[in-house]
């Protein structure tokens, strides 16, 4: 008889890596029902989605207060269906703020808890391994440096290797030369930080356009967030090129460098080899508070994995349009300095893991559960 599996993802990224594990534990056990809360990707392998992650994607603390209804709302709804379903798994991908609170209501059930892409403790609330280690059954770690955190714990974690490298095609992209100009803006996939980055982006290609009128600037557009939204935010007379979301790794690697939001988009630059300008601003409060809990030196994850600072990080007020504009031309105009960050950038491969890592995931999954 197939396994009944809930799986939770609260974000966009979440969502991307929660399709691939849903294919994976298909091809291992067809049979397989899943349903939960997820996106597009999760719903195009056969999530029966009971909530959307499109309606849960905020971050920070002030951003998350505003919301605060409807996320309460969402977990009430989630504590329901766990109670009334009892599915044999619960699968928890990363978004610990909300996915903490559904380990909770599955350990109370007695449904084992399955979480993938192990929560950022490293980066604040160490405190909180005590309750990983209470109401997960197993977790699985997709970033190199985790295991020697949580083994200060005395807890196991498996290190499966990063999901990312599968979902790159690599044969396609690696041949790809960086169009000569082309400047890639990537300003993220949630609505507050598309508002704040935005016109920031604008501002800063006015000021390197007239510098460099040849540049040409193109963004790629991410899942849910409309054309007419961007082009609202885009401040600026000089033109700008949007993309889809589809082929996003091969325009990624054709751009000469890339200007993005902090989050998992700057891992997936720094794996198809292009410069990027890592930005972010949050409310200030937020900020504050993160600068009394953060515990690590970097924002940026191809930063933390290297253990030093790969890619510039432009974050509150160094996250405006002339510091951006200021720091772009540098790279630009100095001689070999881009083909260096290139070169730099092939050790980052190596040190993500192997391919597979949804697959060796599902693995461990299915053989729990079978036994």
């Amino acid at each position: 008889m197939g396994k009944n599996i809930w799986i939770n993802a609260g974000e966009t990224s979440g969502d991307l890596h929660g399709g691939k594990l849903m294919e994976a534990i298909s091809s291992i056990a067809p049979d397989t029902t899943f349903y939960g809360m997820g996106g597009p990707e999760m719903r195009s392998k056969g999530l029966d989605a009971i909530l959307r992650v499109e309606d849960l994607s905020v971050m920070g603390f002030t951003e998350v207060l505003g919301k605060l209804f409807d996320i309460f709302k969402m977990l009430k709804q989630i504590k329901n269906e766990l109670a009334v379903r009892r599915p044999d798994a619960v699968i928890l991908i990363d978004a610990p703020e909300f996915n903490f609170r559904v380990a909770k209501y599955a350990y109370a059930l007695g449904i084992p808890v399955y979480y993938y892409i192990s929560p950022k403790l490293w980066a604040w609330r160490t405190g909180r391994a005590k309750f990983i280690a209470k109401h997960v059954t197993r977790l699985f770690s997709i970033l190199p440096f985790e295991v020697e955190f949580y083994k200060q714990f005395n807890m196991e974690i498996d290190y499966i290797g990063n999901p990312l490298v599968d979902v790159i095609d690599w044969p396609s992209i690696d041949h790809i030369k960086p169009a000569t100009n082309r400047i890639g803006i990537l300003p993220g996939s949630r609505k507050k930080e598309i508002e704040a980055l935005m016109p920031q982006f604008a501002f800063a290609a006015s000021i390197m356009a007239k510098k460099n009128p040849e540049l040409e600037f193109h963004c790629i557009q991410a899942p849910g967030i409309s054309q007419e939204k961007l082009r609202a935010l885009w401040t600026s007379s000089v033109p700008l090129t949007i993309h889809g979301p589809e082929n996003r790794y091969e325009f990624m690697r054709g751009c000469t460098m890339l200007i993005a939001a902090s989050g998992t988009v700057t891992l997936e630059s720094a794996l198809v080899g292009t410069p990027t300008l890592i930005t972010y601003q949050l409310s200030k409060l937020t900020f504050y508070l993160g600068t009394k809990f953060i515990k690590v030196p970097y924002v940026g994850l191809p930063n933390l994995i290297m253990g030093r600072e790969v890619f510039p990080e432009l974050l509150q007020e160094d996250a405006n349009g002339d510091v951006v504009a200021q720091r772009a031309l540098a790279w630009i105009n100095t001689p070999g300095k881009l083909d260096a960050i290139r070169k730099d950038l092939e050790a980052l491969r190596s040190k993500v893991g192997a391919p597979g890592a949804a697959n060796r995931a599902a693995k461990l999954i299915i053989e729990d559960l079978s036994k």
